[in-house]
């Protein structure tokens, strides 16, 4: 920004723009502030002196917010200055809490600045309750803690519980539309357009499509809509093909439907059917967890349903932060925990399609039946959310065991969700890796699948 005093940038350090007062000019604003006030022999706190500029005379009127013009020069053409006070010492070391705090006259100001710099021990001390001063007010960020919503929420919560909660299972969904939509707020028209590659593994290797923040929440607008229609709710298409029931499908047939690109006008949309969707499962009550969520080729229980929602919010929210440079935080550990339980309880599935599809080694030369140990490789997610988890490695049906251990990976857990979003190919996640090198990096590109659309 510029303003006023920009005009006196050539006066340096100790020029005479540094007023007391309204339309008052002061002393010169050194390096400790105000006044410019330093120990030491010589010093003084006027504007003359050996070694300062002369002052330069102010402009007759100013566009200072006061929006008053400036006192009249004298006849010499040097703005007037506030005389100094004949003060005791004893009455002059009284005030310089007042002075460390801006709180003097423009008199008394200019009277303990002279003193100043004829006193050592004053100055001293003048330092230190400078010093002081700095330290009551710290520097704080502008943006809000991303925690603030849940603290108060809990706090009024704590006081009057809901009479219809939100079930533990939909609570990291509403937690991740509400952050994303915060970004949204804080973002300009122009950045609605700011352009934004959507990233995931199809497995064999990376894919990529192009698009913008506004084209994302379509995408999250058409594949929550899977959400919404199997609750009963209106579908944001309008209707369906049979093609179209997949992710990808719908994104597309979104795309392709809308006469002009996605523009800001979806918050709106979005925002409305991830409020409905909080609100009807709340009312469903937790009993709704169990009903099924087509997703084309596969399905998943509502409860499950509604976490991937999260963590695909949280994914692209990323996405979108990282086009228009706006920090942003991982989710709370608690619901971090959920969306990685969600994706280590789906890697064996993951094994054996990619099996199936011969991307991956085949099971082990005794096939294991459903319910039985079997070989097992454990995941250790570390950080915040983290655990361990026991994944089997030979059939979908059988139970992760302990004893039949043959391999342990263990990833950072934000590092852990990059890879199950496609962002991190499997042979550069940052892993520590011990015992079956082919289990491991099975378990590996099962985890980067896991990603789509």
């Amino acid at each position: 920004m510029t303003g006023d005093a920009e005009r006196f940038d050539g006066l340096g350090p100790e020029g005479a723009h540094g007023g007391h007062g309204g339309g008052e000019t002061g002393r010169g604003e050194g390096p400790s502030g105000p006044g410019g006030v330093e120990s030491g022999p010589g010093k003084t706190g006027s504007g003359e002196g050996p070694g300062r500029p002369a002052l330069i005379p102010l402009p007759r009127a100013s566009v200072e917010d006061t929006g008053l013009p400036l006192p009249e020069p004298d006849p010499a053409g040097v703005p007037r200055s506030p005389a100094p006070l004949l003060l005791e010492h004893r009455v002059l070391k009284s005030l310089l809490g007042a002075w460390a705090l801006a709180a003097c006259s423009p008199e008394e100001t200019l009277t303990v600045e002279e003193h100043l710099g004829e006193c050592g021990a004053c100055a001293d001390e003048a330092r230190r309750l400078r010093e002081a001063v700095g330290l009551l007010h710290p520097a704080e960020s502008l943006d809000l803690d991303p925690t603030l919503r849940t603290r108060v929420l809990e706090g009024c919560l704590g006081r009057r519980p809901p009479r219809i909660p939100v079930p533990d299972w939909a609570a990291p969904y509403d937690a991740e539309t509400a952050r994303l939509d915060a970004l949204l707020q804080d973002i300009g028209g122009a950045e609605w357009h700011a352009p934004v590659r959507l990233r995931w593994f199809d497995g064999e290797g990376p894919v990529s499509r192009r698009t913008t923040v506004a084209g994302v929440i379509a995408h999250l607008l058409s594949v929550d809509g899977l959400v919404a229609v199997a609750l009963g709710l209106d579908d944001p298409l309008g209707g369906t093909r049979a093609d179209e029931g997949s992710p990808a499908g719908r994104t597309e047939a979104y795309w392709a439907a809308s006469h002009f690109p996605p523009t800001r006008a979806l918050r709106g949309p979005w925002r409305e059917q991830s409020h409905n969707l909080v609100r009807t499962v709340s009312f469903a009550g937790g009993g709704s967890g169990l009903l099924p969520v087509p997703y084309g080729g596969f399905e998943l229980p509502l409860r499950d349903s509604m976490l991937d929602r999260a963590f695909e919010c949280w994914v692209h929210a990323g996405d979108i932060a990282e086009a228009v440079d706006y920090p942003y935080e991982p989710p709370a550990p608690r619901h971090l925990h959920r969306m990685i339980d969600l994706a280590a309880r789906m890697l064996p599935v993951s094994l054996a399609e990619r099996r199936r599809a011969g991307l991956s080694s085949p099971p082990a030369r005794h096939l294991v039946a459903a319910g039985a140990p079997g070989r097992s490789l454990r995941l250790e997610i570390e950080g915040a959310g983290g655990g361990e988890w026991l994944v089997p490695l030979d059939s979908p049906g059988a139970v992760g065991s302990a004893e039949r251990e043959v391999a342990h990976v263990a990833l950072d857990g934000v590092e852990f969700c990059r890879l199950a979003a496609g962002h991190v190919p499997p042979d550069e996640a940052a892993a520590g890796q011990d015992g079956d090198r082919e289990a491991i990096k099975d378990v590996l590109s099962a985890a980067a699948s896991l990603s789509r659309m």
